[in-house]
């Protein structure tokens, strides 16, 4: 199906815009995933992303996500709540002191508990730490309506607005083929 996107770009320059969300729980922890696994990342993708149509990387193979992940300039850390993977994010450090965050989210059971600010505030602050002047990232109207909101939030400023036409299912392909989840949209989540 052809659908007509809006691609939003965020950046954060100035560490003075930068307005973090207080400390979590004591039950969350965010942990870096230190031993490359394209398993590990690949669930991690269709899980978070499965509602929002985040298709770029389904028709990887192991070895291009194992490709992805051995640069040095790529990390992956990973919300967990009592003991159970809930978030994630991923950081690549570009040229010129930018870091992107490649991708970010929540599982659906974990949306809208306040998380999302939290995953933010601390993937903002390692990009920092390994040498962002400029943490940026990109999102879409196909991603969680509170993403821009969010972003916003953690003083993130847009730079770039664009609009496209993709093709993209019908509908968000799930956490896997044929899982059969009902959708946010569906029960009332």
């Amino acid at each position: 199906m052809r659908r007509t996107v809006t691609i939003w770009h965020l950046e954060l320059r100035d560490p003075l815009d930068f307005r973090p969300v207080t400390e979590p729980p004591s039950d969350v922890e965010v942990r870096q995933v230190e031993i490359v696994s394209p398993e590990f990342n690949r669930y991690m993708y269709t899980a978070v992303g499965g509602d929002w149509w985040w298709v770029d990387r389904l028709s990887w193979t192991w070895q291009q996500w194992l490709d992805w992940l051995q640069r040095p300039e790529v990390e992956t850390w990973c919300l967990w709540v009592k003991g159970t993977p809930a978030g994630y994010f991923e950081l690549e450090a570009q040229e010129a002191g930018s870091v992107e965050i490649v991708y970010i989210g929540l599982l659906p059971q974990f949306v809208g508990q306040g998380l999302g600010g939290w995953l933010l505030t601390a993937a903002t602050r390692r990009a920092r730490q390994i040498g962002g002047a400029r943490v940026w990232l990109h999102t879409c109207s196909l991603d969680h309506p509170g993403a821009v909101a969010n972003y916003k939030a953690r003083g993130f400023r847009l730079f770039k607005e664009e609009t496209v036409v993709q093709n993209v299912p019908v509908l968000p392909p799930g956490p896997w083929p044929g899982a059969e989840r009902p959708r946010p949209d569906e029960d009332g989540a």
